[in-house]
């Protein structure tokens, strides 16, 4: 339960709060960061393969938390490159299939994409001449998979999408889209921000091409991300960022790149962060991804009831089949002012556009107020949730 799993988290302990902003960032548990700290205190040295014990033990680390990480989600730890974070990894993978690509080729995602997985997008496609689709969404909040089987084409080249939406909480089929996108021989991207932190993951079953998350959306720290990709896929891009570690020979004009991961991990990484990542990922496991997924869907529909009884509220997302986190507008009061009487009620909500300005425009909406949950959160802060938007309904009526 949320309850006896808060004592492990400072920031929830020192301050009076119902985090529920948690599809933006987690909070940390006191093993992440005693983990960090740790490394800082006993193991710092850079991890480029120094020959004296401090930098092999740093190497060794760093090491281990690719072999941590890969296991998490069923890849092989050369598979793993460590990124800033999702954008991040969504960036530098545009970059790389960037050189793939040619005029009149063209790239599918989806209407319930966050800005980080339209801008690279829109960006390829105007560098080379690609043509940008977007996958619809249907008025029950579920990509329209119909249509998708007619956008995905001969000429696709790659598929992009979100496994959880950030703001309707939709898990997206990916099974079924990766067999549509591998039938014309496109590379298929799953943004995997929401979903690695909330569900099992297993990369070979989803039989993408490409996943990327984030630590910091759990429990890790920021700064660290992931960038999987399958071997024979990653051995065939050519990197986009050069420099320090990611080679095997420079000469004064020429280099030739390092194994995998190395070869996309130029210069010095977040070591720190690899190995909070790695320490995070050991607390989800503690608890059990099965679990942590079946208390996000009891919340959620905890939720769900709660809100859904407040007269003038709308709530956004499917019915069924969707992730924890709830978004909503409450008739007749603009979202940052629910959000602002929640704040003054101790609930930390988000409000605005979520970074998915063409799903709200989809949906005709200047945009929600989302509460989101995690593995520490209980069904009294929802019950705090709905006591204030009560309240912001009396004040601002």
């Amino acid at each position: 339960g949320g309850n006896s799993m808060k004592k492990d988290f400072p920031l929830l302990t020192n301050i009076d709060i119902a985090y529920l902003d948690n599809a933006s960032t987690t909070q940390k548990p006191k093993q992440v960061i005693q983990a960090i700290v740790d490394f800082y205190e006993n193991s710092n040295a850079n991890v480029h393969r120094g020959i004296y014990n401090l930098s092999q033990k740093a190497s060794l680390m760093y090491a281990e938390a690719h072999e941590t990480v890969a296991k998490f989600i069923g890849a092989n730890e050369d598979e793993i490159i460590f990124t800033k974070g999702t954008t991040d990894s969504i960036n530098i993978l545009a970059q790389s299939l960037k050189k793939t690509l040619k005029e009149g080729d063209e790239i599918v995602i989806s209407e319930m994409e966050h800005h980080s997985n339209i801008i690279p997008w829109q960006q390829v496609a105007k560098e080379v001449g690609a043509r940008l689709k977007y996958i619809p969404i249907t008025d029950k909040f579920e990509l329209d998979m119909d249509k998708a089987k007619k956008l995905i084409n001969k000429k696709t080249k790659i598929v992009s999408v979100v496994h959880m939406s950030n703001t309707l909480g939709t898990i997206n089929p990916i099974k079924e889209l990766t067999e549509l996108a591998h039938k014309f021989g496109a590379v298929i991207i799953i943004d995997g921000a929401q979903s690695v932190p909330h569900m099992p993951i297993d990369v070979r079953g989803l039989d993408c091409d490409f996943l990327a998350f984030s630590g910091h959306k759990m429990v890790g720290p920021t700064g660290i991300g992931v960038l999987y990709g399958k071997r024979a896929r990653l051995e065939k891009l050519d990197p986009s960022v050069f420099g320090g570690g990611m080679i095997k020979e420079v000469t004064k004009e020429a280099a030739t790149w390092a194994d995998l991961p190395e070869k996309f991990e130029a210069g010095t990484p977040a070591i720190a962060q690899a190995i909070g990542l790695a320490e995070a990922i050991r607390y989800l496991e503690n608890i059990g991804m099965k679990k942590v997924f079946v208390h996000g869907q009891k919340l959620t529909k905890y939720a769900q009831e709660q809100l859904s009884q407040i007269e003038g509220i709308e709530i956004f997302g499917p019915e069924e089949n969707r992730g924890s986190m709830i978004a909503f507008n409450v008739k007749g009061i603009h979202p940052h002012d629910v959000s602002e009487i929640l704040n003054q009620k101790g609930v930390a909500v988000r409000a605005g556009n979520h970074c998915t300005m063409p799903l709200h425009n989809r949906f005709e909406l200047q945009g929600s107020t989302r509460a989101s949950f995690y593995i520490y959160n209980t069904e009294e802060d929802i019950d705090r949730l709905a006591k204030g938007i009560r309240t912001a309904k009396e004040i601002l009526k």
